[in-house]
């Protein structure tokens, strides 16, 4: 009788074991996955804010005394290449709320100036970034999609009781810049 008692413990000691090391895993994969989207958010601000000084250099050429325009552009730029070497999603967020911002008026300047308009190296940036800005969406949502996935793994049960132990704690959804 004792001997099967015995047995019993250490099956139900090893399972808990194995469940638990299965769980750790688990919550440090959601994580690394949610680390690893973050990355792409950053990939492809990085990638836009690369545009930017072409983007500002062809507007200059047509349009050099709109100053005011372009000097918000590549404050803008600044600030998304600040944003994206901190750990911040808020940060993130709102340097590229400040870049939309400051586009807006820097592309709008082609309806001023139809020279600029159809310059074959003004539509093929304005090309890149609507590509860019594709790139930047899907980047957003499988960010979101991954930080759905670890929030709730960690407020759901078994995997509430492991997460203590592995150092991962809930991630901030990334909000849209409007």
């Amino acid at each position: 009788m004792v001997t099967w008692l015995l047995i019993i413990a250490l099956v139900l000691a090893v399972g808990l074991f194995v469940g638990f090391v299965a769980g750790y895993n688990k919550l440090r994969a959601a994580d690394v996955r949610v680390a690893e989207a973050l990355s792409g958010i950053d990939v492809e601000l990085i990638r836009r804010a690369s545009l930017i000084p072409s983007l500002v250099h062809t507007v200059q050429t047509f349009a050099a005394h709109e100053k005011a325009v372009l000097d918000r552009v590549t404050d803008a730029r600044a600030a998304i290449a600040a944003a994206t070497a901190g750990s911040s999603v808020a940060e993130r967020s709102a340097a590229e709320r400040s870049l939309d911002a400051a586009l807006a008026p820097l592309l709008a300047l082609c309806q001023a100036y139809p020279q600029l308009n159809s310059s074959n190296n003004f539509l093929d940036l304005q090309r890149n970034l609507a590509e860019t800005e594709d790139k930047l969406a899907f980047a957003r949502q499988y960010y979101n999609d991954a930080v759905a996935t670890l929030n709730g793994l960690l407020g759901s049960i078994p995997w509430m009781f492991v997460a203590p132990f592995t150092g991962v704690s809930q991630r901030e959804y990334y909000q849209t810049p409007r």
